[in-house]
């Protein structure tokens, strides 16, 4: 069968290596699974296919440095893992069983008991006598902590082929943001990130383990290995098996372009993650081992784990393009005298490639330049089926809040920091918060109504106030000492805080004591999280300024939920709701979904409408129009274009999850009247949120040229530094591709 694409020229940073107990491990793996019932009699292998698939090979290369009983288990591991998509595959994806399929992988977490020791049931199939099997192998030698995440990760993976399943049920294919985040976990990456730590004898301290440092090389090495084997498994899976979930497909009907050039897009993609990773671990590992005062033992531990993902990436990539379980146009021949790589002294080094499309992509994402002309924001026709309305306080809400300002000090210059004046009386009526938060709640009490639009206008004097008082000067320790102290404004046991030293401490302390005295324990907890998130966001906001580093793609769109304040405005939304749905709903799968489509939405909509301001008058690279331009190498129309397709296919998930994975989800969880009541009162909500959103963008003085010519020659110390058609589809998108392909390499 002939090739649907041509291979990419990938950009392969890192040398692959052969750990020397190859052999050893392929012995021990091939009784293994004979053992488990994997092989002859299965159904799924035959020894024939295992021997092809040669998954000892993967981990050998995957993991050169780690001893032979290692080898051994960990390629036990991976044996299971590809059994278990084989397995499930067959029995619940070819003749799509989703009730089936739910029965089977619910049974499996019960053979990896958190208890040390625990009894597991009897194995019904070797899936679950593998995993039985394994766990017990592995656990010993891991911490509690560890072994807490190495379950979820097994878990998401398992459980998240139901999403798989009911894509292939509708004939559904993902948008390109759901299908990253949704890959992550079914694809099993983070799974095997985690047996890195185990492989390398390295475990991740708990305390920095949830860290954005460790969070983002985590997330960017999965998604790199993923977008690798999207494209090497193309052919076999669309073509073969009829799966939907891979990244190139998904591209190749976003986009609406050829399956050459979306393979093309998914390396770019592949590459960006890759250097995603790298800048996170040269620029945020260091301020992270400080911050957290991690001994050297515990810092040894972090780069071996890094060096650990990184042999993962080159060893995957050589295995790739040798295994026959993928379309690599018939292997990589093995090297005489070698093995199955040139494994001569140097030559590891031969597997390095830097490619001209990889560097010119590097050059590219931090050669932008500031302040340059754009003109007014270039704004589509927004399709948002929902109907606003206000709530009738409005009216004294605007009254109260720049009166609230006035008590906490936001409309003054704060002692001690020149250029600090950056809000007046003007300012803040101009940008009309209580407008954004009579649209989110227009159910709201006039109370309530005030508390949302003190809270609408404390976050968006922070997230104007950073980049004045630390950003200009560089001041990123500043930044991060200053942001610290916030969170002493917020004491969970309502307690005394510190006496604040600007109006930003003040103004959180004070609506710290209004939000938390409604709410329990746990419930202060995430709400405390939730503004948090969104502060420690704007660090890293200013980290990439300082570099002049426009985003990679995924980590803008996931840090834009943050910046934008979504996680705390939809805190605001479910304060009501009390204990009548259980925190696990929330944590779920489809109301995450659910929340990150609307999130998307909005932020995406506040780029648009904010491009003139931020890429004109503010120098800023954070804005999701420059990261399609800069990532895809289109102009300014075609980048809207993209954004708003995007934008559209979101809102569509959003409306997806709302009506066909909720209701799934309510006979999941068992939910009752009263549960199901409350969760599609969410959703009304969340509509209003976005309803509400786009009318304060279109009414508030915040984002038009006007507006932004007279601040910028105004007398007051908030004015902004700097000088004083539209695409219809994503389909443009090819054609700027075709006319700027040879100008990138």
């Amino acid at each position: 069968m002939a090739q649907p694409f041509s291979l990419p020229d990938f950009y392969v940073p890192y040398p692959a290596r052969l750990n020397p107990h190859l052999e050893e491990a392929r012995q021990h793996t091939r009784e293994w699974a004979r053992g488990m019932g994997m092989t002859e009699g299965s159904g799924i292998w035959t020894e024939e296919d295992l021997e092809a698939h040669d998954y000892a090979l993967l981990c050998a290369y995957t993991h050169p440095d780690c001893p032979a009983e290692v080898l051994s288990l960990v390629t036990d591991w991976y044996v299971w893992v590809f059994f278990f998509d084989d397995h499930f595959l067959e029995l619940f994806k070819r003749h799509p069983d989703r009730a089936g399929g739910k029965r089977y992988l619910d049974r499996l977490p019960a053979f990896m008991p958190m208890e040390r020791g625990a009894a597991v049931p009897e194995p019904a199939h070797p899936v679950e006598a593998g995993l039985a099997d394994l766990w017990a192998r592995t656990v010993p030698a891991m911490s509690d902590a560890w072994r807490a995440r190495f379950a979820e990760s097994t878990r998401n993976l398992l459980n998240e082929s139901l999403w798989e399943l009911a894509n292939i049920n509708e004939g559904r294919i993902a948008n390109p943001v759901e299908y990253i985040e949704m890959r992550r976990k079914v694809g099993g990456a983070p799974w095997s990130a985690g047996l890195v730590e185990y492989a390398a004898s390295a475990e991740v301290p708990a305390r920095v383990a949830d860290s954005r440092a460790l969070r983002v090389l985590r997330d960017a090495f999965s998604d790199a290995v993923h977008l690798r084997n999207d494209l090497f498994s193309y052919q076999r899976e669309v073509e073969d098996e009829g799966e939907n979930s891979n990244g190139v497909l998904v591209l190749e009907k976003f986009l609406g372009c050829t399956t050459q050039e979306a393979a093309e897009a998914v390396n770019d993609l592949l590459t960006s993650r890759l250097q995603q990773f790298e800048n996170t671990a040269l620029t945020e590992l260091a301020p992270l081992s400080v911050e957290r005062g991690l001994d050297p033992a515990e810092n040894a531990a972090v780069l071996a784990y890094v060096k650990g993902l990184q042999d993962w990436q080159s060893g995957g990539h050589e295995w790739h393009l040798r295994s026959s379980r993928y379309m690599n146009g018939g292997g990589v021949e093995p090297v005489p005298g070698f093995g199955p790589v040139a494994g001569g002294f140097g030559m590891a080094a031969a597997s390095i490639r830097f490619t001209p499309r990889s560097e010119a992509a590097r050059m590219r994402g931090h050669s932008h330049v500031p302040h340059r002309r754009v003109g007014p924001s270039l704004l589509p026709a927004f399709d948002l089926p929902y109907r606003a309305r206000l709530s009738p306080h409005l009216d004294g809400a605007r009254v109260r809040v720049v009166e609230w300002a006035r008590r906490m000090g936001v409309l003054r210059a704060q002692p001690g920091l020149p250029g600090s004046h950056i809000w007046d009386e003007d300012r803040i009526r101009a940008i009309d918060l209580p407008l954004c938060a009579a649209g989110i709640r227009p159910d709201a009490t006039p109370d309530e109504l005030d508390v949302s639009s003190a809270w609408l206008a404390w976050g968006t004097y922070g997230d104007d106030w950073f980049p004045v008082v630390h950003g200009r000067t560089r001041d990123l320790a500043g930044a991060r000492a200053a942001n610290a102290r916030l969170s002493l404004f917020m004491p969970l046991d309502a307690g005394a805080t510190p006496e604040p030293v600007n109006a930003l401490e003040r103004g959180l302390g004070d609506l710290w004591t209004r939000t938390a005295g409604g709410l329990d324990e746990d419930g202060r907890r995430d709400f405390r999280r939730a503004v948090e998130v969104m502060t420690e966001s704007w660090l890293w906001e200013l980290a990439n300024q300082a570099q002049n580093r426009i985003p990679d793609p995924v980590d803008y769109v996931e840090m834009r939920r943050l910046t934008f304040g979504s996680d705390l405005t939809m805190s605001l939304c479910r304060l009501g709701h009390g204990r009548k749905v259980a925190p696990e709903v929330y944590r779920s799968g489809p109301v995450r979904s659910l929340e990150n489509a609307a999130a998307d939405w909005a932020a995406l909509l506040n780029d648009l409408f904010s491009y003139q301001k931020e890429i004109e008058y503010e120098g800023e690279v954070h804005n999701g129009v420059l990261v399609v331009q800069n990532f895809f190498g289109v102009d300014y129309p075609t980048g809207v274009a993209v954004v708003h397709d995007l934008m559209t296919s979101r809102l569509r998930q959003f409306e997806h999850v709302a009506q066909v994975e909720l209701p799934v989800l309510y006979k999941d969880f068992g939910l009752d009247a009263e549960g199901r009541a409350t969760l599609e009162g969410y959703v009304h909500e969340l509509r209003n949120w976005l309803a509400g959103i786009l009318v304060w963008h279109r009414e508030c003085r915040r984002y038009r040229e006007e507006d932004l010519r007279r601040e910028s020659r105004g007398g007051t110390a908030w004015q902004l530094d700097g000088p004083t058609g539209l695409g219809t589809a994503a389909a443009q998108l090819t054609r700027s591709l075709a006319r700027t392909a040879a100008g990138r390499g």
